[in-house]
C-alpha cells in the first residue's frame, strides 16, 4: 500500500506521519506538495498536524484552497482512505468532506499531553484493530479542537455510527467528548489526538499503530485477490 503525506505550508507533523508509514508500518510513503495536481499514484492520503498557512483566517481556512485540496476530495469521493490529524482534521472541516467545525480550546490555552480515548466504533477501516470499547492513550496537541455542530448533525453522527473516538477525559470542551469522527461512507477520518505520535511504546504509547494497521488490512482485504 502506497501513502501520501500531504505537506502544506506550516505543516510540522509530517516527519512524524512519514516515519509511523514507513519504519513502524513498513508500507510505502512519499512527501507530497501541496501544489501537487495528481494523486492517483498513491493507495491512501495523509493529512498532517502542523499550523497550514499559519493558522491565518481559521485553522484549515487556506489549505482547505491549496490545488491539492482537489485531488484529496476526489480520492474521498473514490473511496480511499483519506485521514487528517490535528490540522488534517481542520482542513477536512473547513473541505467539507466532515460535517463540523473547530473552535478555541475551552481553557483558551493550548494543550499538549496525552489522554485516554474510548474506542466508540471497531467497525471503520481505520478502527478494525481495536476492540469496542477499548481505551487508548493518544497525545494531544492543540489550541483549537473545541469540536461543535449543530444538534441535527450530532444526532445524525450517532445514528450512522460515525464517532468513533471520544475523550474519557475532556480536555478541550468538544462536543460529546468527541475526539475522531468519520464520513458517512467510512472512508474519512478527521480526529485531533495524534497516532502517528503512539506507534512505538518508546514514545509512550504504541496504541496509534494499530490505526495505521486497521488502514492497510482494510484495503489488502479489499483489494488483494486470494488464490
Amino acid at each position: 500500500m502506497k501513502f501520501a503525506v500531504i505537506v502544506f505550508p506550516g505543516s510540522n507533523c509530517d516527519i512524524d506521519m512519514y516515519h509511523a508509514v514507513k519504519d513502524e508500518l513498513g508500507e510505502e510513503v512519499e512527501y507530497v506538495w501541496h501544489d501537487t495536481d495528481n494523486l492517483d499514484e498513491f493507495d491512501g492520503i495523509l493529512l498532517p498536524g502542523g499550523f497550514s498557512y499559519g493558522d491565518y483566517l481559521r485553522t484549515g481556512a487556506i489549505a482547505r484552497f491549496s490545488k491539492v485540496m482537489k485531488e484529496v476530495i476526489k480520492a474521498a469521493e473514490a473511496g480511499k482512505p483519506v485521514m487528517g490529524v490535528c490540522n488534517g482534521f481542520q482542513i477536512l472541516l473547513e473541505a467539507g468532506l466532515l460535517p463540523g467545525a473547530m473552535r478555541r480550546n475551552e481553557s483558551l490555552s493550548f494543550i499538549c499531553k496525552p489522554v485516554e480515548l474510548k474506542v466508540e466504533n471497531n467497525e471503520s477501516m481505520f478502527t478494525g484493530e481495536y476492540a469496542l470499547g477499548q481505551t487508548i492513550t493518544i497525545p494531544v496537541a492543540h489550541g483549537e479542537g473545541n469540536y461543535y455542530c449543530d444538534e441535527e448533525t450530532l444526532e445524525q453522527l450517532k445514528a450512522n455510527n460515525q464517532i468513533v473516538f471520544t475523550y474519557q477525559q475532556n480536555p478541550n470542551g468538544s462536543l460529546a467528548d468527541i475526539a475522531g469522527i468519520i464520513n458517512e461512507k467510512g472512508n474519512v477520518l478527521g480526529m485531533m489526538p495524534h497516532p502517528e505520535r503512539a506507534v512505538d511504546s518508546l514514545l509512550g504509547s504504541a496504541d496509534g499503530l494499530k490505526m495505521f494497521q486497521s488502514i492497510v488490512k482494510a484495503w489488502r482485504e479489499a483489494h488483494v485477490v486470494k488464490a
